[in-house]
Order: C-alpha cells, then sequence, then structure tokens
C-alpha cells in the first residue's frame, strides 16, 4: 500500500491568504511611501561643530592621560616630594611582603618612642610617627617627578608664554579658577604638573638632577615630613644600623626586632644617600644629620654658641690689636723720654 501523503487543506490556505494580502499591501504602502527630511538650515551648515570635550568638567586639561597609572603616580610623587623635607633613599632586593609588614612594624615602634621622649621633655614638636612612610617607588616615574619640582616653576612659565600667572594649586593639583582654563590642554595658562608646560620644560632635562644616577634598580624612600634628625636616627637605627653605625635595638629591649623574618628582610637594605632641605646627601653627611643632638633644637643652640664663640673671638681679636698698638705706643714713649733726659741735665749744668 502507498504511503499518505498530507495535502494542506484548501480552507486553511483560503483563511490565510486574506491576511497575507493585508501584510503585503501595508509593506508595499510603505514602501512607497517617499521618506521626507527637512533641508539643514544655512546656520547650521555653515557653524563649525562644537569641539568634544576630552577631559571632564571637573577635571583640568592635561597632556598625560590622567587615568593612566603613572600620571596617578607622577601626581603623588610630585606631592611626596614637596612635603618631605627629609628623604633617605634605599636599596631594597626582592623583599617579600612579610619582610615588609615586620620592618615597618619594628620602625613604627622605635619611631613612637622618639615622639614619646620628645614629650616627655616638654618640647613642643608635633608627632611625626604617624606620618613617616616607607614605600616603594617607580624610579623613572619618580625621576620625572624630582625634575618637575626642581626645575619646573610655573609662574616664569606662564609669564613667558604672555599669559597671567596660573591659580593652580602645587600640592593639591586644583584651581580656584577652574571654568576659566577648562579649555585646551595646549593652553600656556595651565601649569600643572600634568600640563603640557610642565612636560615641555623637563623634557630635555633627563639625567640633570644629582639624584638620577642613584635612581637605578629598586629603591624604596623612607619621607619624614619634617627635618627631624632624632626620628632619622630612630630610622636609620632600625633599617641600616651597620652602614650609618647607630645603634641596634638589643635583644633583651626589643625581642621582636631580633626575629629571623625582620634580620632577613633588614640584610636586603642598603642605605644610599638622603635629599635634605632640596640638597642630596651622600652617606657621610646623613650620619652627620643624624648624629645631631637634640634635634633641631640642639642644632639651633650649637649655631648661637657658634655665633657667639665668633663674636668673643671678633671682639678679642679688635681688643688685641688696640692693646698691641697701645704697648707699642708706650713702649716707644719711654724711649723718647729716656732719650731726652740726659740732654736736659746738659742745659742744667751748663
Amino acid at each position: 500500500m502507498p504511503p499518505r501523503v498530507r495535502v494542506p487543506s484548501l480552507h486553511r490556505q483560503t483563511l490565510r491568504c486574506p491576511q497575507e494580502l493585508r501584510v503585503a499591501s501595508r509593506s508595499a504602502s510603505t514602501v512607497a511611501a517617499p521618506a521626507v527630511t527637512p533641508a539643514p538650515s544655512i546656520e547650521r551648515m555653515t557653524r563649525s561643530k562644537a569641539p568634544i570635550a576630552r577631559t571632564p568638567p571637573a577635571q583640568l586639561p592635561s597632556h598625560r592621560n590622567p587615568e593612566y597609572r603613572r600620571s596617578q603616580l607622577l601626581r603623588q610623587y610630585t606631592s611626596l616630594i614637596r612635603t618631605s623635607p627629609l628623604m633617605v633613599i634605599f636599596q631594597h632586593n626582592n623583599l617579600k611582603s612579610m619582610e615588609w609588614a615586620s620592618i615597618r612594624r619594628e620602625l613604627t615602634k622605635a619611631l613612637q618612642k622618639v615622639d614619646e621622649k620628645i614629650a616627655s621633655e616638654g618640647r613642643s614638636a608635633p608627632q611625626l610617627a604617624p606620618y613617616i612612610k616607607l614605600q616603594t617607588i617607580q624610579t623613572s616615574i619618580f625621576e620625572v617627578a624630582i625634575r618637575i619640582v626642581e626645575y619646573f616653576r610655573p609662574n616664569q612659565a606662564a609669564q613667558a608664554a604672555g599669559q597671567p600667572p596660573s591659580a593652580v594649586d602645587p600640592i593639591t593639583q586644583t584651581s580656584a579658577e577652574l571654568p576659566a582654563l577648562s579649555g585646551s590642554r595646549d593652553d600656556p595658562a595651565l601649569t600643572h604638573d600634568l600640563s603640557r608646560a610642565a612636560y615641555a620644560a623637563v623634557r630635555n632635562l633627563k639625567g640633570r638632577h644629582e639624584l638620577g644616577d642613584i635612581l637605578v634598580g629598586p629603591i624604596a624612600i623612607l619621607s619624614i615630613p619634617a627635618v627631624s634628625p632624632e626620628h632619622m636616627k630612630a630610622a636609620l637605627s632600625i633599617l641600616t644600623p651597620k652602614e650609618s653605625g647607630f645603634a641596634a635595638p638589643t635583644r633583651k629591649g626589643n625581642p621582636d626586632y631580633h626575629d629571623p623574618i625582620v634580620q632577613t628582610g633588614l640584610q636586603k637594605l642598603n642605605l644610599l644617600a638622603a635629599r635634605v632641605d632640596g640638597k642630596v646627601f651622600d652617606i657621610n653627611e646623613t650620619k652627620w644629620v643624624g648624629s645631631i643632638e637634640g634635634g633641631m633644637d640642639g642644632l639651633r643652640a650649637q649655631l648661637v654658641m657658634a655665633l657667639q664663640s665668633m663674636g668673643s673671638s671678633v671682639t678679642s681679636t679688635l681688643e688685641g690689636a688696640g692693646k698691641s698698638l697701645y704697648l707699642t705706643m708706650e713702649s716707644r714713649r719711654s724711649v723718647l723720654e729716656e732719650e731726652q733726659k740726659p740732654a736736659e741735665e746738659k742745659t742744667e749744668s751748663s
């Protein structure tokens, strides 16, 4: 028996035909309808397009893209250099995270003891231990940051370009005149650290700074927000006691310092140099800064004593010259008197 072939019903086809015809008629009507678009006006055709805003309205235009991590590190390093008059530079060799944590723990304990000692002596000095940081840096970006801080002068750059000085704070990188400076990134009035003016000012000064030869390899920075020889001595006695010559904590006084993980990490730290008030000090000069007794107050006392001794020495020198002249004149007068006596006796006898 042959297989059955199912034939669609004619009734269904007749029911579907009117619907298909309606859809087809609608589509044909829409295709046939012309697309009428109004012609653009003459003003719209002649007017130039508005420039695309490349930066958010709350951000200054920059030569370097501020969204990149390198740009953020550059701003962080410039702020760190400006706010840290005392920085000690170390070289580290593959320290582990646990070693860094243990070293920072011992460093914080030693710095807190210095603050407690200063407070016990009654000196009115701020506590610096919470603000002293030991951190690793990217040397290439840090070298650019120190060039910007040392050699870039925003007001001079703006005056050279014939623009008024910028109101951008070099530390916070914010401007009180933000709407006026939100133009192109080539605007010479923009003088923040990521601006085109800062880039052009230090582009050809690579390797000029004294720290350029030191910032090679893995580098760590100890930043102190004030010139405090006492805090510097305490930090060096923890980090590099052998190179600095300062005594490390004893095992009885601080047993945690002699843990193997701490000592293993300290063996990978080397003292390179220091930057004090914008001047680079070598290891011997760094030792001298840390050896100042009494901190800055002791240094001021030494300066006063030196000035007083200098004044007394100048006074004694001037007095000595006057006394020697007086003695010379007195001796000459006595000689002249002796020479005049025989002549007077001869005149009396005659």
